[in-house]
């Protein structure tokens, strides 16, 4: 009996040491980001700083959003924060359509510096009011976003839980063609 306990703790110890530490767990800094990519399936790839997505877009404010995890529980709130309508940055950036249904065949996947991802199809995003309330935004409370944020986050404030597609430190967006 000693030795199964000795081995079961062996095996937690291992099986510990093989899982990375969470975004939160590691030190912020190391993974904000100051440039938003766009590319993939797009005439125009995009390199946006956060004075760029400033100036170059229509901006938009948000009051509250209540941040609800996946299980349903309440993680708190993103308040009065500043930024630019994904669908805005899409259209810049003229996802390639050549065939009548091209479009219906395209998901845009949204990747933070410590790569969650969050994904979108185009329907979704033009073609229902989910697209109306993504927002990339980088400020918040009339400040630039801190470390925890990053300085370019994103978050589909129209979702009924919101947290699954919050990302914090976004770097990419990829607009990607599925196969037939």
């Amino acid at each position: 009996m000693n030795n199964i306990i000795k081995l079961a703790t062996l095996l937690v110890g291992l099986t510990l040491m093989s899982v990375p530490l969470s975004a939160k767990q590691q030190a912020p800094a190391t993974f904000v980001t100051e440039t938003l990519k766009v590319s993939g399936h797009v005439e125009q790839p995009l390199s946006l700083n956060v004075a760029q997505l400033a100036s170059e877009f229509t901006l938009h404010q948000d009051g509250n959003v209540p941040l609800i995890c996946q299980s349903g529980e309440n993680k708190g709130q993103l308040e009065s924060f500043k930024g630019v309508l994904l669908t805005d940055i899409l259209q810049k950036a003229k996802i390639i359509s050549r065939e009548h249904n091209e479009l219906k065949k395209i998901i845009i996947i949204a990747t933070a510096s410590d790569d969650y991802k969050a994904v979108f199809s185009w329907n979704e995003l033009f073609n229902s009011p989910i697209g109306e309330g993504v927002l990339v935004f980088f400020e918040k409370d009339g400040a630039a976003l801190n470390d925890f944020e990053g300085r370019i986050a994103m978050v589909s404030s129209k979702d009924t839980r919101t947290g699954p597609r919050h990302v914090r430190w976004l770097k990419q967006i990829d607009v990607v063609r599925i196969a037939d």
